[in-house]
C-alpha cells in the first residue's frame, strides 16, 4: 500500500524512468480500482500519506513538505509539476501532430516524398510511387533553460498555491520560446502568397483556405493584432464553435492567437500532418538540491527541436 512505499532520493534517478513512474512501480493504480483512491495517481497518494495539501481549503505551506526526511523526496515533482502545467498553458499542443521521444541532441528524422498523382493505373504498367527516406538534414535540439533564485527561508512560509503559481508562470515562459521555435521552423523555407489588397480581408483568407491541396487548413495563426482584425469582420458574425474557448472560422478552421507571431503574416496549417516536435528528455530539474532544501538555484531546463513534416500541411500568408 501506498502508506509502506520507501522514499528516497534514488527514485529521480533510476534509468529509463520518471520519478512517478518508480512510485507506480512499487504502489500501482491499479490496486486501487473502485476505491476512494481510484482517482490519484501514485504520486498524489503520497501527497495524501504525508497531509500535504498543495491547493484548496486548507493549502499547506512551502515546509510541509520537509516535516521528514521521506516527504521532502515528493518536493521536486511538486515543483516539476507546476512548471509542465504552465508550459502546457501555450498554443503547441495546436500545431504538433506528432511528439518524438529520442536518446540524444540530434534527431534524424524521415521524409515522404508523395509527388506522383493519385490515379488509375493500367495493367502492366508501374504504380505511381511514394518514397520514404532518411531526411538529409538532422535535428539538432536546442536547450531552453532557466534559474529560479530563492532561498529556502525567503519561500518555506509561502502557500503552496502561490508558490506554484510562479512556477507556472516560468513554465509558460520557457514554454513561449519553445513555440516561438516552432512558428520559425512552420515558416521557413517556404514561399508565401499575398493578399490580394492593401489589407487582409474574409476574401484573402477563405483564398488562403481552399489553397490546401490535400491537406485542410484546421488552424490559422495570427498575432494578436491581426486576430482582432479577424475578430470585427462582418464574416465572423456568422463564426461558430462547439467549445466557447475556441473561435471558428465559418469554414471552421481555429483561429489561434499566437503572441509568438508578428503582425506581417499568417500561418495557415492542417495539424495532423505540419509538425513534428522532438523531445530528448521532460523537464529536468536539480533535484538533490530540493531535497536538501538548498534552493537557491533551481535550475529547470528541457531539450525540444521541430521538424516540418510535409510542406503542402502548411501555407503562409504574407500581409505586406
Amino acid at each position: 500500500m501506498y502508506q509502506d512505499v520507501k522514499l528516497e532520493k534514488g527514485l529521480y534517478h533510476l534509468a529509463g524512468k520518471s520519478f512517478l513512474q518508480a512510485l507506480e512501480d512499487a504502489d500501482p493504480s491499479a490496486q486501487y480500482a473502485n476505491t476512494p483512491l481510484s482517482r490519484l495517481d501514485a504520486y498524489e497518494r503520497q501527497l495524501k500519506r504525508f497531509d500535504i495539501r498543495v491547493c484548496g481549503t486548507g493549502c499547506d505551506r512551502v515546509e510541509k513538505f520537509f516535516t521528514t526526511t521521506e516527504s521532502a523526496v515528493l518536493f521536486p515533482e511538486f515543483v516539476r509539476r507546476a512548471v509542465v502545467q504552465g508550459m502546457q498553458e501555450t498554443v503547441l499542443s495546436d500545431l504538433t501532430a506528432a511528439v518524438t521521444r529520442c536518446e540524444s541532441n540530434r534527431y534524424q528524422g524521415a521524409e515522404l516524398t508523395d509527388s506522383a498523382a493519385y490515379s488509375t493505373t493500367t495493367q502492366g504498367s508501374p504504380m505511381p510511387a511514394s518514397t520514404i527516406l532518411e531526411a538529409a538534414n538532422p535535428i539538432t535540439l536546442s536547450k531552453y533553460g532557466r534559474v529560479i533564485k530563492a532561498s529556502y527561508e525567503a519561500v518555506r512560509q509561502q502557500k503552496l498555491d502561490v508558490f506554484a503559481l510562479m512556477l507556472r508562470r516560468v513554465g509558460r515562459g520557457l514554454a513561449d520560446s519553445v513555440v516561438s521555435a516552432a512558428v520559425t521552423v512552420l515558416k521557413t523555407g517556404l514561399t508565401p502568397s499575398s493578399i490580394s489588397g492593401s489589407s487582409l480581408t474574409y476574401a484573402d483568407l477563405a483564398a488562403m483556405y481552399g489553397s490546401f491541396s490535400g491537406f485542410n487548413m484546421k488552424v490559422l495563426l495570427a498575432s494578436p493584432k491581426i486576430t482582432a482584425d479577424i475578430l470585427v469582420m462582418e464574416q465572423m458574425l456568422k463564426a461558430y464553435s462547439e467549445d466557447v474557448t475556441q473561435i471558428r472560422l465559418p469554414f471552421g478552421t481555429k483561429l489561434v492567437n499566437c503572441q509568438q507571431m508578428d503582425n506581417t503574416a499568417l500561418i495557415g496549417l492542417d495539424t495532423d500532418f505540419a509538425l513534428e516536435q522532438i523531445q530528448s528528455s521532460d523537464v529536468v530539474l536539480e533535484t538533490d538540491k530540493l531535497i536538501d532544501c538548498q534552493l537557491d538555484y533551481i535550475g529547470i531546463s528541457v531539450n525540444v527541436g521541430f521538424r516540418r513534416l510535409m510542406d503542402g500541411a502548411v501555407k503562409v500568408l504574407s500581409l505586406s
